[in-house]
């Protein structure tokens, strides 16, 4: 009997001891790729500054969602006379081979917690503040990136008085995800997350993802369970997406003057009908677009989806 005690006892101090080692050990990256830019470090997050060579005709900010990475977007703005700016978020691998880095006066490593929201919303106001070279700026955030685009427009609301904003499947005041972690679910995450990175697209996910047909969709998707560098940083973000929803309210859409919230009718990551119901208490200058049958990631399922990119209207000389 007390062999058994033994053993017991055992087990209970090793599993938590296990517990904080997954949880806090940094993984391996999954893939890198070239890229021709500067890289400028903000504390644990990273703002990548693709060259471009010529007067860029627009600016376009980026910030990526939960466990996805700044390549969710380079397909899409690949066109050499914009100004592509992307935002890697706070303890995440950057997915650059050999990064040019670049020391930057102006980064401040920003004071709320690591893995919030707030956090990378200090973080991409610091981009919006210093780096645009043209007078036409988008931003846009997909999933989390949404809640960390009005999270910034409400940190800096002068920044975005001229911003158009893409709010791409978001994270909203008041959303919902499709489904929930429990407790013990949320508990388990770090004895889970090696799992799911032994097949990171399983019959059991599946209906996450929506269409597969795509190559660089199903590539980047068997990225995500590496993307961030440590399982804690995970719960940190589904923490804090949680609260956030639960704590902010539409009033946020009062700090982002015009743009587009594209709400995915068959989204399998948040709830539609919540996403759809948050953007409804959006000001007229944000146009809401439902998109039936659509997944979670409308830039790789309906491209054709996204708003036109305006080009720089022409400076009036002041003899109009």
């Amino acid at each position: 009997m007390f062999v058994a005690l033994g053993v017991l006892a055992g087990a209970a101090a090793l599993v938590p001891a296990a517990r904080w080692w997954l949880m806090h050990r940094e993984g391996l990256p999954r893939a890198s790729e070239p890229f021709d830019g500067h890289v400028y470090r903000v504390g644990k997050a990273v703002i990548a500054e693709r060259r471009c060579e010529q007067q860029p005709r627009a600016t376009v900010i980026v910030m990526h969602g939960f466990v996805a990475d700044m390549r969710y977007f380079t397909h899409h703005y690949r066109e050499p006379d914009l100004q592509l700016i992307l935002l890697t978020s706070c303890d995440y691998h950057l997915p650059i081979t050999d990064p040019r880095e670049q020391s930057a006066p102006w980064a401040k490593v920003p004071a709320e917690p690591e893995g919030t929201i707030a956090h990378d919303a200090a973080v991409l106001v610091q981009a919006l503040e210093h780096l645009p070279r043209t007078d036409v700026i988008r931003v846009h955030g997909h999933s989390r990136g949404g809640a960390v685009v009005l999270e910034a427009a409400q940190l800096r609301p002068d920044l975005f008085e001229r911003v158009e904003v893409v709010l791409e499947a978001p994270v909203l005041p008041q959303g919902r995800a499709y489904r929930s972690l429990t407790p013990s679910q949320l508990w388990l995450l770090p004895f889970l997350i090696p799992l799911w990175r032994l097949a990171p697209i399983a019959r059991h996910n599946r209906g996450a993802w929506g269409p597969l047909e795509n190559a660089r969709k199903r590539e980047l998707i068997m990225a995500f369970p590496f993307n961030p560098k440590r399982v804690a940083t995970m719960m940190a973000n589904l923490r804090d997406i949680e609260a956030w929803s639960q704590t902010r309210d539409a009033s946020l859409f009062g700090n982002v003057r015009r743009g587009t919230v594209l709400v995915p009718g068959k989204d399998r990551v948040l709830e539609s009908a919540s996403m759809r119901e948050s953007a409804g208490r959006a000001k007229p200058g944000l146009n809401v677009v439902e998109l039936d049958g659509c997944s979670h990631f409308v830039l790789w399922d309906r491209p054709d989806a996204m708003p036109v990119l305006v080009r720089t209207p022409e400076r009036s000389t002041g003899n109009d």
